[in-house]
């Protein structure tokens, strides 16, 4: 608009100039025609600014009003054009899960299918002890199916037997790291629990449970948990049965508008929205996010504050945690909350100064006041890791099963520890003696919720009941795969025979002053030893007995990045350190460094890392990429500090290339792990790394007959490594022998051990 103005000016003022015919009048009235415009120029230009708001506004007007018409008309008229009315497909089916005891639940289960066939939707009936949800729930979540779940509480609120699986392995995915909080984000489910109102403790805690669950790793829920009473006196209308077809009534409806694409009003998609009121058969008026909010537990919100158990707290301090009914969660992603600590003096001042040094290995003594030492696992502490699938031994002991031990039950491989060394999986119990350590590493699994210190000063079990208890747990644990789809019965059968043993739970396992005594029951009932520690107890690594496989956590080569990454609690750290590698060194048995990578904090200290090798030259270097933990208060690490398989394959043969006597044997790309081994392992161009566990057994038994008379080298118990194992080869580590299985969202780190 301006432009054309002052195009106008500028002809007019040439034409003006050229007509040399024009009157002198003329002229001057068109001189000041033009000196007018001139002058007034601010409002020609106000003008023409105002003309073009009014049509941008007007166009922006027109556009908004396009978009804002309803998408009913919109797919409508899609439809038209297609001549397909069934093109938009919003529900393909719905699942129906059941979990009962005496059939009531499978009862309800077969006349919810048939009603929703009447509907024209496709309905499955399925026994949850046949379904696996390892492999399958997640496909849920893009089929455009409802799952529903109708299940029983059993005796002392346990699920039913043929839910047991199920529930199981829904409880530990909800709080596992390696799953993701979003691990079913898509999947639409509706859950009808039947209970018994009589048994106040455990009313429908299975349906509350699954709906919780389901929650937690962001499965959607389509309607408010339904729960279905026994006792006529309570029910809500009258009977279970009456309370099911209350329900199922609602959940048709909702069914009905879903298959037609309507969005449930004031519903919450995520885990906030708007509210909606609703009228209920009583006349009272409620609002439907408070229902919604009844159906999320308020255990979901409190799972994500995790208290700190040290050895410098104050036991009475989680008295108010225990009562509020927090939960300690070692392995959740979410915030970590410390607890209330006291003074190092007042809890010296407390015990009377009586501690138990951890260099007296072999004759500790107990003092006067030893029963009133505080127990290390404290009351909240072990409500919570009992929730979380760990079983606690005595009071300072644990016991879980490792992932790969569900793997190999089910043919689906084992660990790299398989791959490296011949462990079967399926028959290794991890467990530890200890939960305590003097460490708070940045890539801690369990986010520093463990307890910490420096010296033992709780009360002590004696090891024999230890290892009973962690046998008998560890058995109870294989026990529950009994009959889930998968599992090959042989393997199960062979994982209720304990025939390894990895001390590298959590915490550190030397710290426990009887360790020496633990280790020689190990053996004593032919139960190999892969004991790991993280190098801050030199005197407790040359005083203890040969061991199977001694593991040393190198986490970082520098007392700088040491410092970092491992954040240890003792001052003299790095002296410690360089003296517990010394100390490995003196070793005749199988010695292992172990090194986790950390991307942009340890991976460019290569030079370093050789270095830190000629100090305790150990037989094999296992090098991992850091499995990232989630979120965290006490932990900047991030998924950008996760290295790539590639990028660790460069690392150690940049790192073998500087080592003379060590060359790349193995690798487990499943795990993100390679194994460099001392050449003296490769006998006539062959690999020898696996281990020949039986003739361990009789080398440790003569060693203990002749009162450590009789020792042996590393070199005495060695084994052929197979060719799958061996780095280069097409397998990559897993074992043919097996099935691999890729999960469906590959993008989620499930590596580790």
């Amino acid at each position: 608009m301006l432009s054309l103005i002052f195009v106008f000016l500028l002809f007019a003022g040439r034409v003006s100039a050229s007509d040399a015919k024009v009157s002198q009048d003329e002229h001057r009235h068109t001189e000041s025609f033009l000196t007018s415009l001139w002058h007034n120029r601010l409002y020609l230009y106000s003008a023409a600014a105002l003309v073009f708001g009014v049509w941008f506004s007007l166009k922006v007007a027109l556009k908004k009003k396009s978009f804002s018409k309803p998408v009913g008309p919109w797919v409508y008229k899609a439809v038209q054009n297609n001549d397909r009315p069934d093109s938009v497909e919003y529900v393909s089916g719905v699942k129906i899960f059941y979990g009962s005891q005496t059939g009531t639940a499978k009862g309800f289960a077969k006349e919810l299918s048939e009603e929703v066939k009447t509907l024209g939707i496709p309905a499955e009936v399925t026994d949850m002890k046949d379904y696996d949800p390892d492999d399958r729930l997640a496909d849920e979540c893009t089929s455009k199916s409802v799952c529903v779940f109708l299940v029983a509480t059993y005796t002392d609120g346990q699920p039913t037997e043929n839910a047991e699986w199920f529930c199981k392995w829904l409880e530990e995915a909800s709080t596992d790291f390696r799953y993701g909080k979003t691990f079913l984000k898509g999947l639409r489910y509706a859950v009808f629990g039947l209970g018994h109102s009589v048994y106040e403790g455990h009313y429908n805690t299975v349906g509350t449970n699954v709906d919780k669950w389901l929650w937690m790793l962001s499965g959607m829920r389509i309607m408010t948990r339904g729960e279905g009473d026994c006792n006529v006196v309570k029910s809500r209308n009258g009977s279970i049965q009456a309370d099911y077809q209350a329900w199922k009534g609602k959940f048709l409806d909702r069914l009905q508008a879903l298959a037609k694409g309507e969005k449930k009003s004031g519903s919450r998609d995520s885990k906030t929205g708007g509210s909606c009121k609703n009228q209920r058969e009583d006349g009272h008026v409620v609002e439907e996010q408070e229902e919604e909010e009844k159906a999320a537990p308020q255990e979901v919100s409190s799972e994500e504050e995790l208290l700190e158990s040290s050895s410098d707290e104050d036991e009475s301090g989680l008295q108010d945690e225990k009562k509020s009914g927090s939960v300690v969660d070692m392995e959740d992603l979410g915030n970590i909350m410390n607890s209330m600590k006291k003074a190092k003096s007042k809890e010296e001042g407390r015990g009377g100064g009586q501690m138990v040094k951890l260099s007296k290995l072999n004759g500790v003594k107990k003092t006067e006041d030893e029963e009133e030492r505080r127990e290390m696992i404290t009351p909240a502490l072990r409500e919570a890791l009992t929730k979380q699938g760990y079983k606690l031994i005595g009071s300072h002991s644990g016991v879980k099963l490792c992932r790969w031990t569900k793997s190999m039950l089910r043919g689906r491989g084992g660990c790299y520890k398989h791959t490296f060394y011949g462990i079967e999986s399926h028959r290794c119990m991890e467990t530890t003696p200890s939960l305590a350590c003097a460490n708070k590493c940045v890539f801690c699994w369990r986010h520093h919720t463990n307890p910490v210190g420096t010296e033992w000063r709780w009360k002590m079990d004696p090891a024999e009941k230890i290892l009973q208890e962690a046998v008998e747990k560890h058995q109870s644990l294989i026990r529950q795969f009994r009959g889930v789809p998968g599992v090959k019965p042989e393997r199960y059968e062979e994982g209720l025979a304990v025939k390894h043993c990895a001390l590298s739970l959590v915490g550190e396992p030397i710290m426990y002053p009887e360790i020496n005594t633990f280790i020689r029951l190990l053996h004593s009932q032919r139960i190999s030893s892969f004991l790991v520690t993280n190098a801050q107890f030199p005197e407790e690594i040359r005083t203890l007995v040969p061991v199977t496989q001694l593991y040393v956590s190198v986490d970082a080569s520098t007392r700088d990045s040491l410092k970092k990454i491992d954040r240890p609690l003792f001052k003299d750290f790095w002296p410690r350190f360089l003296d517990s590698l010394k100390a490995l060194g003196e070793k005749r048995q199988r010695t292992v460094y172990r090194l986790t990578l950390v991307k942009a904090w340890n991976v460019e200290e290569m030079l370093s890392y050789s270095e830190l090798i000629s100090v305790g030259q150990p037989d094999f270097i296992e090098v991992k990429g850091v499995t990232y933990c989630g979120e965290s208060s006490a932990s900047t690490l991030t998924m950008a500090n996760v290295p790539w398989h590639q990028e660790v394959v460069a690392f150690v043969q940049q790192l073998a290339d500087m080592l003379p006597q060590y060359e790349i044997a193995c690798e487990h790309e499943h795990s993100n792990c390679l194994l460099i081994a001392h050449t003296k392992f490769k006998v006539a161009g062959e690999w020898w790394t696996w281990i020949d566990y039986e003739r361990f057994q009789e080398l440790v038994r003569a060693h203990e007959e002749s009162g450590g008379q009789r020792s042996f080298s590393a070199l005495d118990y060695t084994a052929k490594t197979p060719g799958w194992a061996l780095f280069g080869a097409s397998e990559q580590g897993f074992d043919p022998t097996d099935t691999r299985f890729q999960r469906r969202n590959k993008t989620k780190d499930i590596s580790g051990c």
